[in-house]
C-alpha cells in the first residue's frame, strides 16, 4: 500500500460500496483512494468474507489489524543507519546534536550516508520514543502558595533622580490564583523574609506549604532529595507554621503557577505605566491586583481570583501568630584580629579572646547578636549606615582597655594624686610639641604598682631637677635607687633645720640664698 494515510472510516465506506456491487473504477472514481489500493482492500475483505450483504461489518479495530501492513519491509525501505542504532539512540536521548552525531559516525564507523538518512532515523526515534507527559498539580484551598521573583523596571525617583534596578516578589495561592505582589530593591534575605510576612498580612492568614525555587535567599544548597533551607528562613517557616516545599534544580514547572502569574504582571502591568518612586509603584500594583487581576476571568478556574479567594479560600486559611514571629537574618562570620566582625559593611565587636573563630551573627532591623555555638557573646544596635564601628571596651585586650580608657584627663588626675612632682612631670610630657606621650605617660604611672606612690614622686622630682622627663629616665632612677638618694638629701636637710634653731628659725644668710 502507498504511503498515504486513510481513516478507519474511508475503509468502511469503501467497504459499503463493494458490497452494493459498485466496481473499482466506479470506487475510484469518487478520488477516496487509488483504484490499486482498492484492489488490495477488495482482496482482504474477499478472504474475510466481508462482502456478502448478510455478513456484519468489522469493527474498526478488527479492520485496522487486517488492513495493516505485516510484510516485512525490503532492504531497500531499511535505514543505512539500523547498524548503528544501538549508538544512535542514547546519543540523540542525550540532546546531542544531528550533525555531530553524523560526523562521529563518518569518523569512528566509516559511514557514508547523507545527513538527509541522519534526519529521517533520528525522527523515526522521536516517533518510538515515549512522550515526556507532566503531571498537573492539583491543589485544595488554603493548601498551598507558590512564590517567585521577576525582573522589574529600572525606576527614576522623582523626589532624588536616582535610578534603581527593581524587582517584583509574588505570592499567588495555588487554588483561588489570588496573588500579592511588591516591588523591591534587591533579593536579599531580609527582604525575602519581609515579603513573606507583608504577604500573609495581605491575605489575612497562612498557607500549609510555601512552594519556592531554589534561590540562595531560601535554600543554600538545591537538591531534589536533600535541600538546605537558609535558617532564617527556617525560623520564619517555624514561626508563621508552613512547610517549605522547594521545586527540584531546573524544574520551574512545579511551579507553574507563580510563574504564569509572572509572566502575567510583566505583560499586563508593567507595559506603558510610569513609576513616581518605589512606594508609587507598589500602590499601583496593589490597586490593580485588587482592580484588575483579581477581578478578571482566570484561564484556568474560569471564575475570578477575589471572588474564589472571598467566597471560600479566605476563611480555610490559619490564622496568623498573634505575636508576629521576630525575622532575623543569620551569617556566619570569622572574626577578625581586632576583635571585630564585618556585616553589612558595618563592625561589631566580640570578646578577644575570640579572635579568629567563626560565629554566627544574628541581625534583626534594630540588633545584632553574635553566637559561638548556642552561646550568646555580644549584642549590638544595629548600625544604619556603612563604615560604622560598634564596640563595646569590655571586649578589648586589656592594653587596649587602658588605652582607650586612660586619656589625658585621667593621667592628670592620677598624677596629682601621687604629688606635685609626678603632676609636673606628666604636665611636661603632654606639652611636646612633637610627640603623642599617652603611652610613655600611662608607663610613667603605671610604675606605682611596682614602685610605690614616694618613691615615684621622688623619681619624678629628681627627672624634674635634671630637666629630662620621661619614662625611660623615671625608670632608670628607679631601678638604680636615685630617687632613694634624693628622699635621703630632702631627710638631711630637713633635720639640720630643726638642729640649728627650730624650724622657723633662720638667719639673714639663710633666707637671701
Amino acid at each position: 500500500m502507498t504511503n498515504r494515510r486513510f481513516e478507519m472510516y474511508q475503509y468502511r465506506q469503501i467497504l459499503v460500496r463493494m458490497r452494493q456491487g459498485d466496481s473499482d473504477r466506479d470506487i475510484g472514481r469518487s478520488k477516496t483512494m487509488g483504484r490499486k489500493k482498492i484492489a488490495k482492500v477488495r482482496q482482504i475483505a474477499a478472504e474475510r468474507g466481508w462482502l456478502a450483504p448478510d455478513t456484519v461489518l468489522p469493527d474498526d479495530q478488527a479492520l485496522a489489524q487486517a488492513l495493516a501492513h505485516k510484510q516485512a519491509l525490503p532492504a531497500s525501505c531499511m535505514s543505512t543507519l539500523e547498524p548503528w542504532r544501538d549508538l544512535i539512540t542514547p546519543w540523540h536521548t542525550a540532546g546531542i546534536q544531528g550533525t555531530t552525531i553524523h560526523a562521529a559516525l563518518k569518523r569512528n564507523h566509516g559511514y557514508t550516508g547523507s545527513y538527509s538518512s541522519m534526519q529521517r532515523f533520528l525522527n523515526q526515534i522521536v516517533v518510538n520514543q515515549e512522550p515526556n507527559v507532566p503531571l498537573r498539580l492539583v491543589f485544595a484551598p488554603a493548601e498551598a502558595a507558590q512564590v517567585d521573583f521577576g525582573a522589574g523596571p529600572a525606576i527614576t525617583d522623582v523626589y532624588t533622580n536616582e535610578v534603581f534596578k527593581t524587582w517584583f516578589f509574588v505570592m499567588t495561592l495555588a487554588w483561588s490564583r489570588h496573588q500579592y505582589g511588591e516591588f523591591v530593591r534587591d533579593q536579599t534575605v531580609a527582604t525575602w523574609l519581609g515579603c513573606h510576612r507583608r504577604a500573609f498580612e495581605w491575605f489575612g492568614g497562612c498557607v500549609a506549604r510555601v512552594i519556592i525555587d531554589n534561590a540562595k535567599c531560601a535554600i543554600t544548597r538545591a537538591c531534589i532529595y536533600d535541600p538546605q533551607v537558609q535558617r532564617a528562613y527556617a525560623e520564619c517557616a517555624e514561626g508563621y507554621a508552613f512547610k517549605i516545599d522547594a521545586c527540584p534544580p531546573e524544574d520551574p514547572a512545579k511551579k507553574g503557577i507563580v510563574e504564569s502569574g509572572v509572566k502575567y504582571i510583566k505583560k499586563s502591568f508593567l507595559p506603558l505605566r510610569e513609576f513616581r518612586d518605589l512606594a508609587d509603584a507598589n500602590r499601583q500594583l496593589q490597586a490593580w491586583i485588587m482592580d484588575e487581576a483579581g477581578n478578571r476571568i482566570h484561564g484556568t478556574t474560569r471564575e475570578a481570583p477575589l471572588k474564589r479567594f472571598a467566597e471560600v479560600e479566605k476563611a480555610l486559611l490559619a490564622p496568623l501568630p498573634a505575636v508576629p514571629p521576630e525575622l532575623a537574618t543569620w551569617a556566619k562570620v570569622k572574626v577578625h584580629r581586632d576583635a571585630h566582625v564585618q556585616y553589612e559593611y558595618n563592625y561589631y565587636s566580640v570578646p578577644f579572646r575570640l579572635a579568629g573563630s567563626t560565629l554566627w551573627l544574628k541581625a534583626t532591623n534594630t540588633m545584632v547578636t553574635l553566637y559561638r555555638e548556642h552561646e550568646a557573646v555580644a549584642t549590638h544596635v544595629r548600625a544604619t549606615g556603612k563604615g560604622q564601628r560598634r564596640t563595646v571596651t569590655d571586649h578589648l585586650p586589656p592594653a587596649a582597655q587602658a588605652w582607650q580608657m586612660q586619656d589625658t584627663q585621667w593621667c592628670l588626675a592620677q598624677a596629682e594624686q601621687i604629688g606635685p612632682a609626678c603632676h609636673a612631670l606628666v604636665h611636661a610630657m603632654f606639652g611636646d610639641a612633637v610627640l603623642i606621650r599617652l603611652r610613655a605617660v600611662q608607663g610613667v604611672l603605671r610604675l606605682k604598682q611596682k614602685y610605690g606612690a614616694i618613691r615615684l614622686e621622688a623619681a619624678c622630682s629628681r627627672a624634674n631637677h635634671y630637666g629630662t622627663p620621661g619614662y625611660k629616665v623615671v625608670k632608670t632612677i628607679l631601678e638604680k635607687g636615685l630617687d632613694q638618694q634624693t628622699l635621703l638629701a630632702a631627710f638631711d636637710a630637713l633635720a639640720a633645720t630643726y638642729t640649728e634653731g627650730g624650724r622657723f628659725c633662720r638667719d639673714t644668710q639663710t633666707i637671701l640664698q
